[in-house]
């Protein structure tokens, strides 16, 4: 019963997986003993079932990226990370630490434990292994106040706008601190939970619009808004 691909490889729609006794999982069609991708996307066999995962939507890794994670696993010198992808990232203690990590004397989680958030940047990644990331340049770390937001990560370009219009006029109305992963999450970072609560709001204003014309102003509107809503 042969199988046309290996674990995580990347298909397109129509292209043959295997033939047998199989199931078909998602993103996948049978005809006869045959089964087929219907999705653009990473194809997996597990318990005799064929899937494929879909890539349309959602984060693929590029070198130079920077994308919010969080933390799932601690190992002796590295933390394996979320980023909102098929493929999971991996952090070494080297490029987040400035010192050496001695794994004998120190646990990482002191550094750094599940379900901690952190602002990094793709180091490189080539499909055959886990993008690795570093978080040693200025402005990256761990996320120690504000809040995340995720959103679809095809209206990532949408909430940064032309030449960063969009963002800079959520920062400008609201005074907080805005960071954009490429990874579809938002760090929002303000003086009260208030102004946090209103960059949210208009996040997902502009998710849901994405697709209309005059969305600056009609976001704007919003804000000044909720601002006055709120006594501000």
């Amino acid at each position: 019963m042969p199988v046309f691909f290996s674990q995580r490889q990347f298909v397109v729609p129509g292209e043959l997986l295997a033939e047998g006794n199989y199931m078909a999982g998602s993103n996948v069609y049978r005809v006869g003993n045959k089964f087929f991708s219907s999705s653009v996307g990473l194809a997996e066999l597990k318990d005799r079932t064929v899937t494929v995962i879909a890539l349309s939507g959602c984060y693929i890794p590029r070198p130079a990226d920077l994308v919010i994670g969080e933390i799932v696993e601690v190992s002796m010198a590295s933390w394996m990370v979320d980023i909102n992808s098929p493929y999971q990232a991996i952090l070494f203690a080297s490029e987040f630490l400035s010192k050496p990590l001695n794994p004998l004397k120190e646990d990482p989680r002191r550094y750094l434990d599940v379900g901690d958030m952190v602002i990094a940047k793709v180091l490189n990644f080539d499909r055959t292994k886990n993008p690795s990331l570093t978080a040693k340049e200025k402005g990256l770390g761990k996320i120690t106040k504000g809040i995340v937001v995720e959103i679809d990560v095809t209206k990532i370009p949408r909430v940064i706008g032309r030449r960063g219009s969009m963002v800079s006029m959520l920062k400008k109305e609201t005074g907080c601190e805005i960071i954009v992963g490429q990874n579809g999450r938002i760090w929002i970072s303000g003086k009260t939970r208030e102004d946090e609560m209103i960059v949210m709001e208009a996040i997902k204003k502009i998710e849901r619009e994405a697709h209309t014309s005059g969305l600056t102003d009609r976001v704007r509107e919003l804000i000044l808004k909720m601002k006055k809503s709120q006594g501000g």
